[in-house]
């Protein structure tokens, strides 16, 4: 068995794509939490004393707890893409926290974790925080709503798109918004005061700020709410 403390990103995915010869194995659930901005110090598991993590803790202990580990970035688009692709997120542009209308930035078709999931027998779900993008540009949030993380091997998704705090502020489980009302359809504007900037590439907090130019209507935002 391979040392853990050194087990690279590469030797993962080499593993997996040789699970298929292990059919005749049993194959156990798969649950990967992936938490933005969390430290070291940050879990009781690990030593921090101001916070308790007794949930968290219950999974170290019947699990794997390493002690020697590294992200590839300390954002969230970037740590997604890395976990996804396989790929360090600094090697392609356009991978950096993104603006609110980015379609998908990974490939449909290109060889990702769940794929390779799928391909040892597993059925895979993202329930999450998404945020690597979606559609292919131009997105209409009343439609069907891909290429998304179905196109890049998951069988199943419940997701909010980006983060808590941009709009459009919806739940999206697979290609379609839930709770969304025909009759009053969403209509997301992404444009700056003066016509040319999207409000939020450079400064996210615009999107609450000045909520006349990236705007969900409100009826809309209520449907969504209620569907949780």
């Amino acid at each position: 068995m391979p040392d853990l403390r050194i087990f690279s990103r590469r030797a993962f995915f080499q593993t997996l794509a040789a699970m298929p010869a292990l059919a005749a194995c049993a194959r156990p659930n798969i649950v990967l939490i992936l938490s933005d901005d969390v430290g070291y110090g940050d879990l009781s598991c690990y030593g921090a004393r101001r916070v308790a993590t007794p949930n968290l803790d219950r999974l170290a202990r019947g699990g794997v707890r390493f002690t020697s580990a590294y992200s590839p970035s300390a954002t969230c688009t970037p740590t997604r893409y890395a976990l996804l692709t396989g790929e360090y997120a600094w090697r392609r542009e356009g991978t950096g926290v993104l603006p609110d209308d980015t379609p998908l930035i990974i490939e449909p078709g290109r060889e990702t974790l769940p794929a390779l999931l799928k391909r040892a027998g597993h059925v895979t779900a993202c329930v999450s925080k998404w945020h690597p993008g979606l559609g292919a540009g131009n997105l209409d949030w009343n439609g069907e709503i891909r290429p998304g993380s179905l196109e890049v091997g998951f069988d199943y998704c419940f997701l909010i798109p980006a983060t808590g705090d941009r709009v459009p502020c919806v739940y999206v489980e697979n290609h379609r918004v839930v709770g969304l009302d025909p009759a009053d359809p969403i209509r997301v504007s992404f444009r700056g005061p003066d016509g040319d900037e999207p409000a939020g590439r450079d400064r996210p907090d615009l999107l609450k700020l000045r909520p006349s130019t990236a705007t969900t209507r409100p009826s809309s935002m209520a449907s969504a709410a209620s569907a949780t």
